[in-house]
C-alpha cells in the first residue's frame, strides 16, 4: 500500500500538480505587482527573504509528512471499507464530489479552530504577522501548525472515506486557491463580485488578514466560501484601502528566526 500511495502521489502531485502550482505562483507574483489590490508598506526584499525562509521549512513537512499521511489514511480506509462515503450507494463521481466538498469544509473548521484555541493561535499567528499580504504569504506557516494538522486532516480523510486520488486532487486545488486568495491581485470589481459568490477572492481574504478583530474572525474558507455563508462568518464589502494587514500586537517586521520562536514567546496582549 505504501508503494502504491507513493507512486500515486508522485504522479498526481509531484509531476502534475506541483508544476501547475509553481506556474500559478509565478503568474500571480508578476500580475500582483502590476495590478496591486493594496499598497504595500514593507520593502519587498525583506519580506521575500523572510517568507522564503519560512516556506523552506513548511514545504518539506507538507510534502513528506502531511500529504503522505492523508493519502495513506485514504488508502487504508478504502482497503478496509472505513469512512462514511465508503458505504454510500452512489456513483463514484458523486462520492468523489462529496469527498472534495467535505475536505474543503474540514479545512474551514481547521482554520477557525486555529483562531479560537489559544495554543493553536500561537502557531497560526506566524502566518498573520506578515505586515503585507501577497502570494508569498500563502505558505508562510509555522511547521508546528503543519505538524498538528496531520492527525486532524488524516483522521477526517478516514472519517469521510475520501479516496487517495480525490485527496490528492483536493490538495492541488487547495494550494492553488490558497495562492490565489493570498495574492495582492486586483481583479475588476464586477469579476471579483461574481467570483466571490462562489469562491474566495483576494479581496475577501484580505479582510480576514485585517488587524480589526471582527474582520479577522471572518472569511475562513479556502476554496468555496459556502462554508462562511453557512456558518455566518462571511464578511464582504470592506474597502481594501481601509484594511491594515497583520495583527495589532506585532507592528514591525519579524525575521525568520523570530517567527520560528514566536509561538513560544509571543501571545496576544
Amino acid at each position: 500500500m505504501k508503494q502504491n500511495t507513493a507512486r500515486l502521489t508522485r504522479r498526481l502531485y509531484d509531476f502534475r500538480g506541483s508544476p501547475l502550482i509553481a506556474l500559478a505562483v509565478g503568474v500571480l507574483f508578476v500580475l500582483e505587482k502590476r495590478y496591486a489590490l493594496r499598497k504595500q508598506k514593507m520593502p519587498l526584499p525583506d519580506r521575500l527573504k523572510t517568507n522564503a525562509a519560512i516556506v523552506s521549512t513548511a514545504v518539506p513537512v507538507l510534502r513528506l509528512i502531511l500529504i503522505p499521511a492523508m493519502v495513506r489514511a485514504a488508502a487504508w480506509g478504502q482497503k478496509n471499507s472505513i469512512g462514511l462515503l465508503q458505504h454510500l450507494k452512489a456513483p463514484q463521481l458523486l462520492k468523489d464530489t462529496l469527498a472534495f466538498a467535505a475536505l474543503d469544509w474540514t479545512n474551514y473548521i481547521w482554520h477557525r479552530l486555529n483562531h479560537r484555541w489559544p495554543l493553536m493561535w500561537r502557531f497560526h499567528q506566524v502566518h498573520h504577522t506578515d505586515l503585507d499580504m501577497d502570494v508569498t504569504t500563502a505558505l508562510r506557516f509555522h511547521i508546528g501548525e503543519l505538524f498538528t494538522s496531520v492527525p486532524f486532516k488524516a483522521g477526517l480523510v478516514l472519517l469521510f472515506g475520501a479516496s487517495p486520488r480525490t485527496t490528492l486532487i483536493y490538495e492541488v486545488f487547495f494550494e492553488l486557491a490558497n495562492n490565489f486568495h493570498h495574492s495582492n491581485l486586483r481583479l475588476p470589481e464586477q469579476a471579483d463580485r461574481q467570483l466571490a459568490s462562489v469562491i474566495v477572492t483576494p479581496r475577501m481574504h484580505g479582510i480576514h488578514h485585517s488587524v480589526v478583530e471582527e474582520e479577522t474572525n471572518s472569511n475562513y474558507s479556502v476554496i468555496f466560501n459556502l462554508w462562511d455563508r453557512l456558518h455566518g462568518t462571511l464578511k464582504l464589502n470592506v474597502p481594501q484601502d481601509s484594511i491594515t494587514i497583520g495583527v495589532p500586537y506585532v507592528r514591525k517586521h519579524q525575521p525568520a528566526d523570530q517567527l520560528l520562536t514566536m509561538p513560544f514567546n509571543v501571545a496576544p496582549a
